[in-house]
C-alpha cells in the first residue's frame, strides 16, 4: 500500500503571536535586530550606536590612503555642485545663494547618518521643480519673495520630518507606489518642461509663465520672440562642463560689462555660511496645507530618487544600503537643512555617477564637497556676481535632458502595455496639465491597475501533461490535455472579500462551458481547485468554498481542494469544528493524487477507498 500524505494544520498560535509575526513581517523584513541577540549590554549600545550612525562603522578604519581618493571625488563633485546648486535653486524660483547653501550644510549630515559611500547630496532638479511649481500657485516669488522663501523652508521642514517618519516607523513602503514606469514617464516629462522654461533665459524673455505646463511655456516663447531678437546672442557661453562655463563666461561677461548691454546676470550674493532660518518656518495661517503638501510630494519624490540611486552604485559595489537608514538620513539632513537656509536636497544621480567615477570610497567625499562649497560662500561670492544667467539655464537644461530614457520606455513597451500607459500617463499629464497632477494621475492608474489585480484574480484551467503526473495551463502548454470528467481550475491570487463575487461567477460560467462541451468530453463529475497560489484567506472568502459547494451539489459535482496553505487549512479547520463542508477526502496534496483517487473511484463507482492518497487533516 503507498504511502498516505496527510494535510497538517499549523502549529497553534495565539491571536497575539499571529499579530506579532505579520507585523513583524510588514515593517521588519530584514531584522535588523538579530545582530544584537546573545550580546553583552556594552556591545548592544556600541552596536546600536553604529546603527544609528554608520559612521561610528567605517571611521575607526578609514586610512589617510582612503582619504586621498575621497579628496579627489570631493573636490571633483563641489565643481559640479557649484554651479548645479545656483542653477537649481533658480528653477526652484529661490535666491540663487539658497543653492549653496543646501550644497553645505546637508552633506555633513549624511556623511554622519548615510550608509552610501557613493550618495553625493545636494539640490536635484526634479525636487526643485516641483517645489517652485507648487508654491507658486498660490504665492509669487517676484511679489513675494520673503513669504516664498518662508515656504519654502517649512516644505522643507515637512518634506524632512516625512522621511524621517518613513525610516524610524519603517513604511518605506509607501514610496513604491512610485512604479518604474511611472518615475520614467514623470522624470521624461518633467525633463521637457524645465528645458522649456529655461527658454527665458536662453532667449532672454523678460516676461515668461509661471506655469509649467507646455502649451503656456511655448505661447510666451512665441509671443516674446520679438524679444530674444534684440537681445546679444552670447549663447554658444553655454557650452563646456559646467564650472567651465561659469568661469569663462563670468570673465566674457565681467570684461565687456554685459550687464551693461542687456546680459542678464546674477547679481550680488551674499557672503558668509548658511544663516539661521528656523525663525522664518512658517506653522500656522492659510499656506499650511500647501507647505505640507508641497513637503509630502518632494519628500516622497527626493526620497525615492536618493534610495534608487544609493542602491544602484551599491549594487555596482557589491555593498549593501540601508532603506530605512537612508530615509532616517535624507529626512534628518532635510530638517536641519529647513533650519539653516536650505530647502529639499537628496542624493543626485548626476554628482553621485561624478562621485562614484572619481573614485570615492567613502561619505568624506561629501564632506570635502562640503568644505569647499564653505570657501566659496566665505571668500568667492563677488566673483559670481558677473555670471551671465544663460549659462545657468543651459547647465539645468544639459542635467535633466538625461532624464528621458528612450531605451527604458521601449523596454516597458515591450513587457507590460498598461505600465507603458501608465508611462505616458505621467509623462503627458506633467507636460499638459501640471507637475503634481500628471504625477497624481499616474499613481492613480498604476493604483487601479493593483485593484483590478485583486478584484479580478487570474483563473486558469489545468490539463495534463501527456507521460508525466504534471498538470499546466492549457493556453501556455499546447500539450498539455484536458481530463475527462474533471474541471482544475488554478486561482493565482488570495481570496477575499474584493473578489469572491468574481471568483464564484468565473467558476460556475468554466462549469457551464463544460456542460455545453458534454458531447466532446464525458459528464463533468469534479471541480478541483488547485490553490497554491493562495496565499491568504478572509471570512468572506471561506463563504466562496460553501456557496460554490452548494451549487455543485445541485448539479451533481463534487467540489475538490488541492494543496491548500497554512492559513487557509487553518480557517478551514475552524469552520470544520462546527460544520464539515469540506470533506476530509475531498482534500489532496497534488492534482495529480487528486485526479488518480478519484478515478479510482469514478470506476469503482464508490466512495474513495480506505488508504488512497488523500490529505487528511490532522487536528
Amino acid at each position: 500500500m503507498e504511502e498516505v500524505h496527510h494535510v497538517v494544520a499549523p502549529p497553534h498560535k495565539s491571536t497575539f503571536q499571529k499579530l506579532k509575526a505579520r507585523l513583524k513581517e510588514t515593517f521588519f523584513p530584514d531584522d535588523p535586530l538579530r545582530q544584537f541577540k546573545g550580546q553583552p549590554l556594552k556591545t548592544k549600545f556600541v552596536l546600536g550606536a553604529q546603527y544609528f550612525f554608520p559612521i561610528l562603522q567605517w571611521g575607526p578604519n578609514y586610512t589617510f590612503q582612503l582619504f586621498k581618493s575621497d579628496l579627489i571625488a570631493g573636490l571633483t563633485i563641489a565643481s559640479l555642485a557649484i554651479p548645479q546648486g545656483i542653477s537649481y535653486a533658480k528653477l526652484a524660483n529661490l535666491p540663487p545663494i539658497v543653492g549653496l547653501y543646501s550644497s553645505f550644510v546637508p552633506p555633513l549630515v549624511y556623511a554622519v547618518l548615510g550608509s552610501s559611500r557613493d550618495l553625493a547630496v545636494g539640490p536635484v532638479s526634479i525636487a526643485s521643480l516641483v517645489l517652485g511649481s507648487m508654491l507658486r500657485q498660490e504665492v509669487s516669488p517676484t511679489t513675494d519673495p520673503l513669504l516664498f522663501l518662508q515656504l519654502a523652508f517649512t516644505s522643507t521642514f515637512f518634506a524632512g520630518l516625512f522621511q524621517a517618519s518613513l525610516g524610524i516607523l519603517r513604511l518605506g513602503f509607501i514610496i513604491d507606489f512610485l512604479s518604474k514606469a511611472i518615475l520614467i514617464g514623470f522624470m521624461a516629462g518633467a525633463a521637457i518642461i524645465v528645458s522649456l522654461q529655461q527658454l527665458k533665459s536662453l532667449l532672454g524673455i523678460t516676461h515668461f509663465t509661471k506655469q509649467m505646463g507646455l502649451v503656456p511655456v511655448m505661447t510666451s516663447v512665441f509671443h516674446n520672440v520679438h524679444e530674444s531678437i534684440r537681445k546679444p546672442k552670447l549663447f554658444w557661453v553655454s557650452a563646456g562642463a559646467p564650472l567651465v562655463s561659469v568661469i569663462i563666461s563670468t570673465i566674457l561677461v565681467f570684461a565687456i560689462k554685459g550687464q551693461n548691454h542687456g546680459i542678464s546676470v546674477i547679481g550680488k550674493l551674499q557672503e558668509g555660511i548658511n544663516p539661521p532660518s528656523w525663525n522664518m518656518l512658517r506653522f500656522h495661517g492659510s499656506h499650511l496645507g500647501l507647505v505640507i503638501k508641497t513637503g509630502i510630494i518632494t519628500g516622497i519624490l527626493s526620497l525615492t530618487e536618493g534610495i534608487a540611486v544609493g542602491r544602484t552604485f551599491a549594487a555596482l559595489r557589491n555593498y549593501k544600503v540601508d532603506g530605512n537608514k537612508e530615509m532616517m538620513a535624507i529626512g534628518f539632513m532635510n530638517v536641519v537643512g529647513s533650519f539653516t537656509s536650505c530647502y529639499v536636497t537628496t542624493g543626485a544621480f548626476s554628482r553621485s555617477a561624478v562621485n562614484n567615477n572619481a573614485g570615492a570610497k567613502s561619505a568624506v567625499s561629501n564632506v570635502v564637497m562640503s568644505v569647499t562649497v564653505m570657501v566659496t560662500l566665505l571668500f568667492l561670492m563677488p566673483l559670481f556676481q558677473y555670471t551671465p544667467n544663460v549659462v545657468l539655464g543651459a547647465i539645468i537644461v544639459t542635467a535633466v535632458i538625461g532624464l528621458i530614457d528612450i531605451p527604458a520606455a521601449c523596454l516597458i513597451w515591450r513587457i507590460d502595455k498598461f505600465d507603458f500607459i501608465v508611462m505616458l500617463t505621467a509623462f503627458f499629464g506633467v507636460i499638459f496639465i501640471s507637475v503634481q497632477h500628471g504625477l497624481a494621475l499616474a499613481v492613480g492608474l498604476s493604483t487601479f491597475k493593483i485593484l483590478l489585480q485583486i478584484t479580478r484574480p487570474k483563473t486558469v484551467m489545468l490539463g495534463k501533461i501527456p507521460g508525466t503526473d504534471i498538470y499546466r495551463n492549457l493556453h501556455q502548454y499546447k500539450e498539455a490535455v484536458r481530463v475527462p470528467g474533471f474541471l482544475i481550475l488554478s486561482i493565482e491570487a488570495p481570496i477575499n472579500f474584493a473578489n469572491i463575487t468574481y471568483l464564484n461567477e468565473r467558476t460556475l460560467r468554466w462549469i457551464e462551458d463544460e456542460e455545453d462541451n458534454k458531447k466532446e468530453y464525458s459528464s463533468l463529475q469534479f471541480v478541483i481547485l488547485e490553490m497554491s497560489a493562495v496565499s491568504a484567506i478572509d471570512t468572506s472568502g471561506i463563504s466562496l468554498f460553501r456557496d460554490l459547494k452548494a451549487a455543485l451539489e445541485k448539479k451533481g459535482i463534487e467540489l475538490v481542494l488541492v494543496n491548500p496553505l497554512a492559513e487557509v487549512i487553518e480557517k478551514l479547520k475552524r469552520v470544520d469544528e462546527a460544520d464539515e463542508f469540506i470533506p476530509a477526502q475531498n482534500l489532496f496534496l497534488t492534482v495529480g493524487e487528486a485526479v488518480a483517487s478519484l478515478s479510482t473511484a469514478m470506476k469503482n463507482q464508490s466512495t474513495i477507498p480506505e488508504g488512497a492518497h488523500t490529505i487528511m487533516p490532522h487536528y
